[in-house]
């Protein structure tokens, strides 16, 4: 007989290695009666790596409402049931929050079990600070995109997005416009195989020449103010060089090569380089 009360279990699984489960997530699976899903695929290769022949029950984004109240009757019937997402946490920008809410109404017991996530593990190898807010994925639409990004640019904590791997490109142009002085970190594949880190000045950042496939993990770090400092305490001797090379150089050498000793965006000193040239 199971030591596990009925209920609903928000069980936390791998988000790429398979040996990044806990014990008790796993004793949690076992006994479970059925297990919630979003792509039975993907959770059966979880279940046969670990020998779980329970039945798997999909839940997605777009059905999540209609087996609703089906898995509601199961727990109230005493069955153990078992939240899992394709990886990581369950119900953070993934599906489950409609169920969660209607335990929460009918007063059903849900119990946490705590293991990976994307987001944590992402903070915790970028060396930004730690006071951060989770957003999540964007929208499509680029107004949709303006209008978020817009409103999230005067919060000056370290902010985590989900991006679908070949959208990257798109958003981190909206990214440079709304997002100054800020440093960016990308985790690709984490705890797999290809897992690749990237971290820069956002303003310097090139575009991905290449298609990465997959979901990336983006944190943009809180303003750098104290760059910023450092650089407007620097600005009158940094003009003062550029309009030493511009006699000697072209344009395009004087950008290339100022941004590249100063760590500068090629956009700011071309600006700059303008100015210095109209007077």
């Amino acid at each position: 007989m199971s030591d596990f009360l009925p209920g609903l279990y928000i069980v936390s699984t791998p988000i790429g290695n398979l040996e990044d489960i806990t014990l008790r997530a796993l004793n949690v699976l076992k006994n479970s009666d059925r297990i919630l899903c979003e792509d039975t695929r993907r959770s059966l290769k979880l279940l046969n790596h670990y020998g779980i022949k329970n039945k798997l029950i999909s839940n997605h984004k777009f059905n999540e409402k209609k087996v609703l109240n089906s898995t509601i009757e199961l727990i109230k019937k005493k069955n153990i049931v078992s939240l899992i997402s394709d990886a990581g946490t369950p119900v953070l920008s993934d599906p489950g929050l409609v169920l969660v809410k209607e335990c929460i109404k009918k007063k059903i017991r849900i119990f946490p079990i705590p293991g990976t996530s994307a987001i944590t593990t992402a903070m915790s190898v970028s060396g930004f600070d730690d006071k951060y807010l989770f957003y999540g994925f964007l929208p499509k639409k680029e107004k949709e995109v303006e209008k978020i990004i817009g409103g999230l640019q005067n919060i000056n904590f370290s902010i985590i997005f989900f991006i679908p791997a070949v959208k990257i490109n798109f958003y981190i142009k909206y990214f440079k416009k709304f997002f100054k002085r800020r440093k960016i970190f990308i985790a690709r594949e984490m705890t797999k195989i290809h897992e690749t880190f990237y971290r820069d000045n956002l303003e310097s950042f090139d575009s991905f020449k290449s298609n990465p496939k997959g979901e990336l993990t983006v944190i943009l770090s809180k303003k750098n103010n104290k760059d910023f400092e450092n650089i407007a305490k620097n600005y009158d001797h940094l003009k003062v060089e550029i309009a030493k090379y511009l006699k000697r150089y072209s344009l395009k050498d004087v950008v290339k090569l100022v941004s590249e000793k100063n760590n500068l965006s090629k956009k700011k000193v071309y600006d700059l380089c303008l100015s210095i040239k109209k007077q």
